[in-house]
């Protein structure tokens, strides 16, 4: 049930990004939103975000469809937008990547400490999210049987040689945890903040107080790219 329930969110995203791509305005913005709203109500494993992402590119590359069969100047407009979806995705899960460094910044603030398995456990999902992120896009290209599967691949090989949004912040969120694991190291003071077992969980409670306020906080390192 569980699971039939996840496939109509998916599907549902899916076709929220291929008509936000097929209108073709703010398509960076709107992909994002999109993008994040299902982040906040599902589960933050790696598999599901990994769900969410290739949702949002199925729904990008159906929504360039009909312009990439037209003249070539329809066919330029379809390649900036889905270019500009794939940054939205990237931004989105940018923020996710800054909500957890703004959290553990919070609760260093008050005296408080998140436990040290907590944090490797944020840090090890962490580190699999960029590389998710280009594997996901190199899988969409591959599937394409057109030239959006081109397109998709410049970028996926771009992102994984100049990096991306979503790399850039997981550097500096990786930063904040490795200060806060060798302090916590030097001495344990201050309330434990043991909020899980599992990164899901931990991601889950740091995405829903954080990432409804970082609208425009993360902006894309490669958009004109």
């Amino acid at each position: 049930m569980q699971t039939e329930h996840s496939s109509i969110e998916t599907s549902k995203l899916e076709a929220e990004v291929r008509n936000a791509v097929e209108q073709g305005h703010d398509v960076q913005e709107k992909v994002r939103q999109l993008t994040l709203r299902m982040i906040t109500e599902r589960s933050f494993d790696i598999k599901s975000l990994q769900q969410t992402a290739g949702a949002v590119l199925r729904g990008a590359r159906a929504g360039v469809q009909k312009e990439m069969q037209q003249t070539s100047a329809q066919t330029q407009v379809a390649q900036a937008r889905l270019k500009q979806a794939v940054n939205g995705l990237d931004v989105a899960l940018a923020q996710l990547a800054e909500a957890a460094k703004l959290a553990v910044q919070e609760a260093t603030s008050r005296a408080q400490k998140y436990t040290n398995e907590d944090l490797d456990l944020a840090r090890s999902d962490l580190k699999m999210l960029e590389s998710m992120f280009i594997e996901t896009l190199q899988k969409s290209a591959s599937d394409a049987m057109d030239t959006t599967g081109v397109i998709l691949k410049d970028l996926a090989s771009h992102a994984r040689t100049h990096g991306s949004a979503v790399g850039k912040q997981i550097k500096e969120t990786l930063d904040v945890i490795a200060h806060q694991i060798s302090a916590a190291g030097r001495a344990q003071v201050g309330a434990s903040l043991h909020l899980a077992r599992n990164t899901s969980d931990l991601l889950r409670k740091i995405a829903a107080g954080v990432l409804s306020g970082l609208a425009d906080h993360v902006k894309p390192s490669n958009t004109n790219n």
